[in-house]
């Protein structure tokens, strides 16, 4: 924490002990403020504009998922130390780590963060993506939170998300362009503007050209559907976030599960719906809030404030 300057004044006795008082009591609720789930409104981090960029905003939880520091996949982080992804991105016991706070895809100066631990959804191992495709990563060292890193909120497991509800899905993936293997990343951070699509509108179109039986549905209850109407930007990742502001709180509904999704323009985004993994994410986690500033920060802060008062 910077050196902060002392200012002094005079001041006698009974007015200068109520000053103390009067910045205790104002100071006291920042002593257990900061990124809690376990409040009535916690605070989540939220997207902002920067005088750099005309028309992408910075999104403050947005990860990038490294190999060997090759863009693999998105992510957001949750957390001081875990951020969200899809299990398809998790190739065997390779060292990944990612980076934070940054829109660009090659940054020239950026502090890559190990991950310290990789944990999948236990419906995934051994099966197709189709279910449980959620994999926590636990960072080797805890982020720290700033104007460019910040938290998105996880919904509640009973939360109902409507559709038709506005959403963004962010990502370094392709800008109107068919997927395919040989097509390039953006280097800066795309976001596209999508809203929730009904999960069985979502499943007609994805089994028009499969050859299941009609009984066997695609899209399933732990998936979750996201469309612009026609023109698919494709600016996601696997892995990467929808989220979405809902009653004044920024909330992670899903993580891109299809890469599919990008063959077509008309093809709606299928992501896992981080509702049904709620409960799952925080027993792994251990913890039932989001962590936020220290409170060490504040004491200092308020010890500084508490300084005796003297003349010049």
């Amino acid at each position: 924490m910077a050196a902060l300057p002392f200012s002094h004044s005079a001041g006698p006795g009974a007015s200068g002990l109520w000053g103390l008082s009067r910045c205790v009591l104002l100071l006291l609720p920042l002593l257990t403020s900061g990124y809690k789930e376990n409040t009535s409104i916690p605070v989540c981090g939220r997207p902002w504009w920067s005088e750099d960029l005309e028309v992408t905003r910075h999104w403050p939880w947005e990860v990038s998922l490294r190999l060997e520091n090759e863009h693999v996949c998105g992510g957001a982080l949750i957390d001081l130390n875990w951020v969200v992804t899809a299990a398809h991105c998790i190739q065997g016991t390779k060292e990944y780590s990612v980076i934070l706070g940054t829109s660009k895809l090659k940054p020239l100066q950026a502090s890559l963060i190990p991950v310290k631990d990789i944990i999948l959804h236990p419906k995934f191992w051994g099966r197709t993506f189709i279910m449980g495709d959620m994999a926590l990563l636990q960072l080797h060292s805890p982020a720290t939170f700033s104007k460019y890193v910040q938290p998105i909120c996880l919904p509640e497991p009973s939360y109902n998300l409507k559709v038709g509800t506005q959403c963004w899905v962010t990502g370094w993936g392709q800008v109107k362009q068919r997927f395919s293997a040989n097509s390039t990343l953006t280097t800066e951070l795309q976001e596209a503007e999508v809203f929730i699509m009904d999960n069985k509108k979502c499943d007609q179109i994805y089994r028009k050209k499969s050859f299941l039986p009609h009984l066997v549905p695609l899209v399933l209850g732990d998936m979750i559907c996201a469309t612009n109407y026609g023109e698919n930007l494709c600016s996601g990742d696997s892995g990467g976030p929808l989220a979405c502001e809902v009653e004044g709180r920024w909330i992670l509904a899903g993580v891109l599960s299809w890469e599919k999704a990008c063959a077509k323009a008309e093809n709606p985004g299928v992501y896992t719906r981080i509702t049904k993994y709620s409960k799952w994410i925080r027993k792994q986690i251990g913890s039932e809030a989001l962590s936020g500033p220290p409170a060490s920060t504040w004491l200092l802060l308020l010890l500084w404030l508490l300084q005796p008062q003297m003349g010049p």
